[in-house]
């Protein structure tokens, strides 16, 4: 039985559960002369948390080991003596037969990948029965359980709420396993990296020529400095200049000068700029914004610029996180006591005074949060740069030169046919390691001063 009939037969059950427990439930309600610890309906939730949640328990945890012992059992057919001993071609046999079996492949490079393929076939269909049987099975013993447990004494709610409850905790402890997770792996393939690249010389050199690099000395052309700079240059100076300035103004006219109603629409429409897919951003800056610098360069003189600049990357970048900047700053604008306003125009200051010196200083601390979260969304950025800027790792403060990011070469190391123990490749996880250490640090940094804008206020 596939996963997804699995799923809705045993949500059938669970609904027959709760019908049956409530039918149950009610009919003891009525002949009990004292009132029932719990509701009908408590009493059939309580049946169906016992239906549902341990077969489904048990499908997730028979989906991680049954693929093991799939292979085991075909590992165990006749056909498989003949597999070679290296792992790399062991393992691709491997997977092109479980292709065929799942019918996700309609032809084998290798012959021992056709004749195992039959193998894997019977082991999969087997034990996906046997997993079928063993989570109804479960789904029937706990129904029953729970149904004879149904009584007007029964605290049914309670035990509801309590699972509710471990259900909520199990849902937010996937996501701090995840994030551990994701830490670890980059943690663990970074370490592998410096044991091959000195530390030192990832983090301060200032060559990065991953495409040639020496088996003696391999840091001498991974020094990530021009990718950090790149990173710094595009994410935090150039969409800087033209986020901070816009997002800070727009939220200004939107709180201080616009009308409700145009205030109603507009600033919906100026937060749809961040729903926008970050591909598109991407291609109106590889196809309109950089063809049209370089034009405009040309223009001016300047024969030699890029329209993989750093300047086409930033442009579109600080667009994209406008919202980001506006509605930090339209918050906190906002969230100034309204009598700190009505002082400052009471005694005689224009709006413009207003805003300069009383609203924005009383604010700053969120607009700060804002700017630098902002910052954070933008050194992470993939798409846009991936598009729009250049691969030459350069070291350079002319916007119109070509630059390029961290994100960008972990793109480029991870999607080439290097082995995954080479040096080029484990260099995109300490990258990786780093850019994130640096977000993660923005981020703290702009939530404690949140925390403290929303202190002082409360």
């Amino acid at each position: 039985m596939t996963g997804p009939l699995l799923l809705f037969v045993v949500a059938g059950l669970g609904l027959i559960g709760w019908l049956t427990a409530r039918t149950r439930a009610l009919a003891q309600s009525a002949a009990a002369a004292t009132r029932p610890a719990a509701l009908p309906a408590q009493n059939a939730a309580f049946v169906a948390l016992w239906t549902v949640v341990p077969a489904l328990l048990f499908a997730l945890v028979w989906m991680a080991v049954s693929p093991a012992l799939v292979t085991a059992s075909a590992l165990a057919d006749p056909a498989a003596l003949s597999l070679p001993t290296s792992p790399y071609e062991r393992e691709t046999i491997l997977n092109e037969a479980r292709a065929l079996a799942a019918g996700s492949a309609y032809g084998a490079f290798f012959d021992q990948s056709t004749r195992l393929a039959p193998a894997f076939a019977e082991a999969g269909e087997r034990y996906r029965w046997i997993g079928t049987a063993l989570a109804l099975l479960l789904a029937f013993a706990g129904g029953a359980w729970a149904y004879s447990r149904v009584s007007p004494t029964l605290r049914a709610r309670d035990k509801v709420e309590r699972g509710v409850m471990l259900l909520l905790l199990a849902a937010s402890l996937i996501a701090i396993l995840t994030t551990l997770g994701i830490v670890l792996s980059l943690v663990v393939e970074s370490a592998r990296f410096f044991r091959l690249v000195p530390p030192v010389d990832f983090l301060f050199g200032t060559n990065w020529s991953p495409q040639i690099i020496s088996a003696r000395d391999p840091g001498a052309t991974l020094g990530a400095v021009p990718l950090f700079w790149g990173t710094f240059f595009i994410g935090a100076v150039i969409a800087m200049i033209v986020a901070i300035p816009f997002g800070l103004m727009s939220a200004i006219y939107l709180t201080q000068y616009a009308s409700p109603g145009f205030r109603r629409w507009m600033k919906p429409a100026l937060e749809m700029l961040a729903g926008v897919p970050t591909v598109v951003y991407g291609y109106f800056a590889a196809l309109t914004v950089g063809p049209a610098i370089r034009q405009i360069a040309v223009a001016l003189g300047m024969p030699y610029a890029s329209s993989e600049s750093a300047l086409s990357a930033g442009l579109v970048m600080g667009v994209m996180i406008i919202p980001f900047v506006s509605s930090m700053a339209d918050d906190s604008i906002a969230a100034v006591p309204t009598a700190m306003r009505d002082g400052s125009l009471a005694m005689g200051a224009t709006t413009n005074e207003t805003i300069r010196r009383v609203l924005l200083p009383a604010a700053l601390p969120g607009v700060v949060a804002g700017v630098l979260l902002a910052v954070s969304r933008a050194i992470g950025e993939t798409m846009i740069v991936v598009m729009a800027a250049s691969g030459a790792a350069t070291i350079t403060l002319n916007p119109l030169e070509s630059a390029t990011t961290v994100t960008k070469q972990i793109v480029d190391l991870l999607t080439g046919e290097a082995e995954f123990d080479s040096p080029k490749t484990l260099a995109a996880f300490a990258l990786g390691l780093t850019l994130f250490a640096i977000t993660l640090l923005l981020n703290i940094v702009a939530l404690s001063v949140v925390r403290r804008y929303r202190e002082a206020y409360e």
